[in-house]
């Protein structure tokens, strides 16, 4: 999303007050992943893999980032945002050298998916291509290690990590990357909705800023996050915060998850835009740090 919701942020810090919860951005060891290529693996190299993955009754467009090395692999499923002009695809490669494959997918009526566009068919999306890594056949030829995956989701993609995430207890992990709460988008009236969907329509089809408003408004309880609040403390939860208005959405989520008996939360703030312009190793090494703590068991 490319600006920020302010009147909500006002009025979520104005409730939240001392609460909040993500720390501020902290200097960790950089992961050698980002700044090193694997070893060579002739029998074994790394590759990608162009996937076709059913869902509403069409083929989504999806690419697994398969990691170097024999055998299966933890996998990371990592949904992009609303229209997902910023794919993340650094923090993919990175992930994918730290032994992790990954795979990203476009949503129903996005970037060449066919289909036409709806906020609600992106979670069902999304659950499609867990689905779709977890069946034997597609886990067998991709190397995916079924017992070992997380969902992660950046902006619009966070909140559908929630939404899915919340209601797959096979998943090791749930992350969010300055993730926004689409049920409260309708703090704004409706122009000011139609305004912020005028201004991310790119790539997505058969749809318009006035039918993507009506959908927000008419579904606003069905696509407000806090519900997902304890089907998310029973997973570890990565929250990464920006200095984009939407910070104090996820962190009444964090308190939420608290509150429903979650424990094991990583929280962070950085001080950087919503795409996370000036942080992006920061990103990969906050994202690559969590990710090898739920592998050695650890609950950060």
């Amino acid at each position: 999303m490319r600006r920020t919701l302010a009147i909500l942020a006002t009025a979520a810090l104005a409730l939240l007050g001392p609460q909040l919860s993500a720390k501020p951005a902290r200097r960790a060891a950089i992961p050698t992943a980002i700044y090193t290529d694997p070893l060579p693996d002739k029998a074994h190299p790394p590759r990608s893999e162009v996937l076709h993955i059913p869902s509403g009754g069409v083929e989504i467009n999806g690419l697994a980032y398969l990691a170097a090395g024999p055998g299966l692999h933890p996998t990371l499923v990592l949904c992009h945002g609303w229209p997902g002009n910023e794919k993340n695809l650094d923090l993919a490669q990175a992930v994918r050298r730290a032994g992790w494959n990954v795979v990203t997918f476009n949503y129903r009526g996005s970037w060449g998916s066919p289909g036409t566009f709806h906020f609600a068919q992106n979670p069902q999306d999304a659950a499609a291509v867990l689905a779709y890594l977890r069946m034997p056949a597609n886990a067998a030829k991709l190397g995916v290690d079924t017992k070992r995956m997380v969902l992660m989701g950046h902006s619009m993609g966070g909140w559908v990590s929630t939404l899915v995430g919340s209601e797959d207890e096979g998943l090791i992990g749930v992350g969010l990357i300055s993730a926004v709460n689409m049920g409260e988008m309708t703090g704004l009236d409706r122009p000011g909705i139609i305004k912020e969907a005028s201004e991310n329509t790119e790539t997505l089809a058969g749809t318009s800023p006035e039918i993507m408003t009506d959908e927000l408004i008419a579904r606003r309880s069905d696509f407000d996050f806090m519900r997902t609040a304890p089907g998310l403390a029973l997973h570890p939860l990565l929250v990464l915060s920006s200095d984009d208005g939407l910070a104090p959405q996820t962190d009444a989520l964090i308190a939420a998850v608290r509150k429903a008996g979650g424990t094991r939360i990583t929280a962070v703030h950085a001080a950087t835009d919503h795409s996370w312009s000036d942080h992006r190793i920061f990103l990969e090494a906050q994202v690559i740090t969590w990710l090898n703590g739920l592998l050695a068991g650890e609950c950060p």
